[in-house]
């Protein structure tokens, strides 16, 4: 193996010449420094594509243009903005960051990695990141490219998610970290991840070390990083109801934890405990003229997969206003503008086009 300053040297240099520059937040000449837009796009880009995720972060800047401005709006309004990007806790601890900044930094940005490390929603990695780009700190950055670059690189086995694997990527993250131009190495190490090591059909032929890479030497480049052990995910299935009342639906407030927390999403029934009329006029206050059972949808999350049996009930409501802080009626028009979980937004498109 060559030695570290070697090998941060070369991928400088590489991404002095290869590296992109074409980003919303990579303006090298204004915003490189700017630690409120460096964490909102590190937040941002955690297990999201830079191509979902460039307009979302465009939107935010717009509205939130700093960590004040972000801190100071209801969280319903940052729910909203990030709706459809995925990953929900993401937005809930952005805001709840923006706020402890405010709070107890006098709204500036704290620049040591681990005070950055203790804001909510950022980890290590993420925090060195912002470290690296805003302030120049000499941090080692460990998420999934960059995993994955080193893994093929030096030749380590095992899941990289894994305890063992991932203290091992670290020690050597640190290791290979040079004296001077950090910010520039860091990114060298997420455009050379994003751009050449790719998980399928990486470019190896551009790569500045593939002389030096053990899997390629080895063959063994689509064999590491090693993936997760496979395990099946768990199905869970749940009823959801369509109170439809002319072109008006009944949304549900989510609690702020737990899945699609804080969003407008459908009211959930269990069909097993009760017949379905009386549950809407016990819980919804409504009398149902129909019910049609709609084609289930499946979706998928990290640890689990959700199948959902839409009923849609046209109802009349009573007219008392059942837990009006957590239910809404809104239009189908303005129910897509709405902070919403993306299989909803889908079954809501759904109806609106059935109910036209």
């Amino acid at each position: 193996m060559e030695n570290s300053p070697v090998f941060a040297r070369v991928l400088i240099d590489w991404q002095r010449v290869h590296g992109r520059r074409d980003l919303p937040w990579q303006d090298w000449s204004r915003q490189r420094r700017d630690p409120y837009r460096i964490w909102l796009a590190e937040i941002m880009l955690q297990q999201t594509r830079v191509a979902t995720v460039a307009p979302y972060y465009e939107r935010f800047l717009a509205r939130f243009p700093d960590v004040a401005a972000l801190a100071a709006a209801p969280v319903g309004d940052v729910m909203t903005l990030w709706s459809g990007l995925g990953y929900y806790a993401r937005a809930r601890n952005l805001h709840q960051c923006a706020r402890r900044i405010v709070e107890e930094h006098g709204g500036v940005f704290p620049r040591k990695v681990e005070a950055i490390a203790h804001l909510p929603g950022i980890g290590p990695s993420t925090a060195a990141a912002i470290a690296a780009f805003a302030y120049g700190t000499r941090a080692a950055i460990l998420d999934g490219n960059v995993k994955r670059v080193l893994c093929r690189r030096f030749g380590i086995a095992g899941f990289p998610g894994s305890k063992q694997v991932e203290n091992q990527l670290w020690v050597l993250a640190r290791s290979l970290l040079p004296d001077q131009d950090v910010d520039i190495y860091t990114q060298a190490l997420m455009d050379l991840g994003a751009t050449v090591c790719v998980r399928k059909r990486p470019a190896c032929e551009h790569c500045p070390v593939c002389s030096e890479c053990v899997a390629r030497c080895e063959r063994r480049v689509h064999e590491l990083p090693e993936p997760r052990p496979r395990q099946p995910l768990p199905r869970r299935t749940t009823s959801v109801l369509l109170l439809l009342h002319g072109n008006s639906i009944l949304l549900e407030q989510r609690p702020p934890a737990g899945i699609w927390g804080g969003l407008l999403a459908l009211p959930e029934v269990d069909v097993a405990t009760a017949p379905l009329a009386a549950q809407v006029a016990e819980k919804y206050d409504c009398a149902v003229e129909s019910v049609e059972l709609l084609a289930p949808l499946r979706h998928r999350f990290t640890h689990f997969q959700l199948e959902m049996r839409p009923l849609l009930c046209r109802v009349v409501p009573a007219g008392r206003q059942v837990g009006e802080d957590r239910f809404r009626w809104l239009a189908l028009q303005e129910a897509d503008k709405a902070a919403l979980p993306a299989p909803v937004r889908k079954l809501l498109r759904q109806l609106a086009t059935k109910t036209v």
